[in-house]
């Protein structure tokens, strides 16, 4: 039935000593948690707003900022672009921030974790050598390949001719990849070999600007999708609940990809002692491997698997909370995260309290606008009929505020209605009534998110 994916064993979750000892890394590792009251959160996306909601259940935090955020944030919005490592530093040590949260890919990737770090600030969120592993594809290949990771056969190749001349001589449909950061729309999953074909001439043709410069070839794996991410504090892990989440536009998993439509979690695709395998045969040689390169990983490690009969297989690792998983899941997750996020910053998890997880289960739908993902319409009005509470979420991503002060669309995925049941007919039920509360002109969502584990399907 639906419901037994929600009720998971607690004991999978807790964080698990047993990996060997630092050799390249002697970062601070402090002897006791300092105090935690103030908190940045850097992106501007639904993920950052789900997050800077979670960590406010702690009863410790006096105060949240969000940068640059989104009409969500309130008066905690500070209007600092999310790579503007001097801007941040500056507004940390100013205001005494304890902790900085970094919610995209693309500041991990430039850097923006270091510059805070050598600034004496605690980042939950890799460096940029860690970053690589959402950052190039082709790297994130190799680590996988030398730690004996399960992942696709795959190709890294630099030219059109070179991609071609694999495609001609496989004579089957590949997925092709591009290697750079494209913000989640760089994959086709081709179904004939002259799809394929077109993918790659797309992408050499600048489809993808510099993120396509190189691609990924992959071997087709079959089985379902499920999300896993991990906290993690450069030794030790805690895994969260795994989600799903659903990338084409249209009902019937139909359509162009796009960042993601809607979300649930806890996925019962892995039981406890399936996200226990994904542990030990995934999660735990990435760190491991990450650590022999001399990378001190402190932030989510995402693993994006491919459930197949040979078992669990590496789709794409992303550095990141998935988006709209974030949302999905942080409803889930106790009052503890913000400790838990700030002892893996310091690389100190084993000094944080259990990270408790609800057993219920979540639903989240995202409302997007008219003519995503292409091209988006932006500046229509807004309605909403609802707040957050503990039971139901709205979680702003593509909004603002225009001159007047008035709620409008600014970007493709406009909002996230989240809602938590003891099954997940109960959950997607108040998800979607929830949602009739929300208006805007050209409104666009799936009304069949979570048709895995509801009982209409």
């Amino acid at each position: 039935s639906p419901m037994e994916g929600c009720v998971l064993q607690r004991k999978t979750y807790e964080a698990r000593p047993g990996l060997p000892a630092p050799m390249a890394i002697s970062s601070t590792r402090p002897n006791s948690l300092p105090d935690l009251q103030r908190v940045l959160v850097v992106g501007s996306g639904g993920r950052e707003h789900a997050l800077s909601w979670a960590l406010q259940r702690s009863s410790e935090l006096e105060t949240v900022w969000i940068t640059p955020g989104n009409a969500g944030s309130g008066q905690h919005g500070l209007d600092l672009a999310e790579t503007d490592s001097r801007g941040l530093i500056d507004h940390c040590l100013n205001n005494g921030v304890d902790l900085v949260v970094v919610g995209p890919e693309a500041p991990l990737a430039a850097g923006v974790g270091d510059a805070l770090r050598q600034a004496g600030i605690a980042v939950f969120g890799p460096g940029a050598d860690g970053a690589q592993l959402e950052a190039s594809k082709a790297w994130a290949k190799q680590l996988m390949q030398e730690a004996g990771i399960p992942t696709a056969g795959h190709w890294a190749v630099q030219t059109e001719a070179e991609a071609l001349a694999v495609l001609n001589q496989v004579q089957r449909p590949l997925v092709v990849k591009a290697d750079g950061l494209a913000a989640g729309k760089g994959v086709t999953v081709a179904d004939t070999v002259g799809e394929a074909e077109t993918a790659i001439r797309d992408a050499f043709a600048g489809r993808f600007g510099s993120a396509g410069e190189q691609l990924v070839l992959e071997e087709r794996l079959q089985g379902p999708e499920v999300s896993v991410f991990a906290l993690c504090d450069g030794e030790r892990i805690v895994l969260l609940p795994p989600a799903q989440d659903h990338k084409r536009l249209e009902e019937g998993d139909r359509g162009p990809n796009t960042g993601g439509m809607g979300a649930y979690a806890p996925a019962p695709l892995l039981d406890a002692d399936g996200l226990e395998l994904v542990r030990r045969t995934v999660l735990e040689p990435t760190v491991q491997a990450l650590r022999k390169r001399g990378i001190d990983y402190r932030g989510v490690i995402y693993a994006g698997l491919m459930l197949t009969a040979d078992g669990p297989q590496v789709i794409e690792f992303n550095c990141r909370f998935g988006d709209p998983e974030c949302q999905t899941l942080m409803p889930l997750l106790g009052p503890e995260l913000a400790r838990v996020l700030q002892a893996c910053a310091l690389g100190r998890l084993d000094l944080a309290p259990t990270l408790q997880i609800d057993g219920r289960c979540s639903a989240c739908v995202v409302a997007a606008a008219a003519g995503y993902p292409e091209s988006p319409r932006k500046g229509d009005a807004i309605q909403l009929g609802f707040e957050s509470d503990a039971e139901r979420q709205l979680f702003h991503a593509g909004t603002r505020r225009n001159e007047k002060g008035e709620l409008v669309t600014a970007g493709g995925r406009v909002l996230a209605v989240v809602a938590q049941g003891e099954d997940f007919d109960q959950a997607f039920a108040s998800a979607y009534r929830n949602l009739e509360q929300v208006q805007f002109a050209g409104i666009t969502y799936r009304r069949d998110i979570g048709h895995q584990v509801r009982s209409g399907g």
